[in-house]
């Protein structure tokens, strides 16, 4: 039958259990209501989750990555085994996800912005399913959009390139101007200049079509350009464009912050610190539900007070964050979590 139309994911959780109870006092028995682990093993019974990846690579140290790790996490803690589909590019979804459903997925999650009006048109075909969507939001009764609050994050990050600079000049290199990269050059705006009143932020992209995410040599280009601008800290939103960044940082003896995962380990002592958004934890977080029956058509946002964005620290970048960075950020963080530091998301 089909789900009902979005909203919170407490209403939807509610009206089930009404709807529930109302049946069967309307049929005179007494309504067993199952403990949460036996309904659990009976959708495990028939539950078959499947993944559409972003276009491009799996292993891409970054978003794609992300969603494989929570795809396993999964897996791993209940045992049950999930079907994936890596287009080479995005005209190829309606192909990828027929070919999931025919092999019985129950649970599908598309990874990526662009898939947000195929898979609003494809949906409604479909109301067996249910449909998760992670980055961007499409409308249809059987489909649940997880969004990330991206400015937040960048926000956090933005703060620590401005204390970070020596030049008084900060970039960020975007894969394409989209309001889904616009969140992130918010974020790291208003960061910056939380820090720095002084700071001066340069923004520049890839290129102009969702390519722009797996080119790194023109994402080297850009960092040139901006260094020679004057960057000497810059935020690399761009996927796998961001090795070319991250080399050409290296090659210049300048700074970058990596995206989506820790890519802090890719040039340890270049990379200041990445900024992080768990796509993992949307994809592991979304199985779960439905495995355990609190899946709903709904919209989620993600942000710093649920733990979905942050920044990264480890052994490959704690020597550059000094002691006052730190707690620059960290008080930036307990502010925007109380609600006393607003961030905008540039739309």
């Amino acid at each position: 039958m089909p789900y009902p139309n979005r909203r919170s994911v407490l209403s939807c959780v509610a009206a089930g259990a009404a709807a529930g109870v109302a049946a069967g006092a309307a049929a005179g028995t007494t309504l067993v209501l199952l403990p949460r682990q036996a309904q659990a093993q009976a959708q495990a019974q028939t539950m078959r989750p499947g993944l559409v990846y972003a276009a491009g690579q799996k292993f891409d140290k970054s978003f794609n990555e992300g969603a494989f790790t929570g795809a396993e996490r999964f897996k791993a803690a209940s045992g049950i085994p999930f079907v994936e589909y890596l287009p080479s590019n995005p005209a190829l979804f309606d192909q990828g996800v027929a070919s999931l459903l025919r092999r019985g997925v129950t649970d599908l999650i598309a990874i990526g912005f662009y898939y947000a009006t195929p898979l609003a048109r494809l949906a409604p075909a479909h109301p067996e399913v249910r449909f998760t969507l992670i980055d961007a939001v499409a409308e249809a009764p059987d489909i649940r959009c997880v969004t990330f609050k991206e400015q937040e994050g960048a926000f956090l990050v933005g703060v620590l390139a401005a204390l970070a600079s020596k030049t008084g000049t900060v970039g960020f290199v975007g894969a394409l101007d989209i309001p889904l990269i616009r969140k992130f050059i918010a974020g790291f705006e208003q960061g910056a200049r939380h820090a720095r009143g002084d700071i001066r932020v340069v923004v520049n992209f890839v290129g102009t079509t969702p390519a722009a995410f797996n080119d790194p040599t023109a994402g080297s280009e850009v960092a040139r350009s901006q260094f020679q601008r004057g960057a000497d800290v810059v935020f690399a939103g761009a996927g796998v464009s961001n090795f070319g960044i991250f080399a050409a940082a290296s090659e210049h003896r300048r700074l970058a912050i990596g995206v989506d995962s820790n890519q802090n380990y890719l040039y340890p002592g270049t990379i200041l610190t990445s900024m992080l958004k768990r796509v993992d934890l949307a994809v592991d977080s979304t199985f779960q539900a439905a495995l355990q029956g609190r899946w709903c058509p709904t919209t989620v946002a993600l942000g710093l007070a649920e733990g979905a964005v942050d920044y990264a620290v480890d052994e490959n970048n704690r020597e550059l964050l000094t002691p006052a960075m730190l707690e620059a950020v960290e008080s930036a963080r307990l502010a925007i979590v109380a609600g006393r530091i607003p961030v905008s998301d540039g739309s």
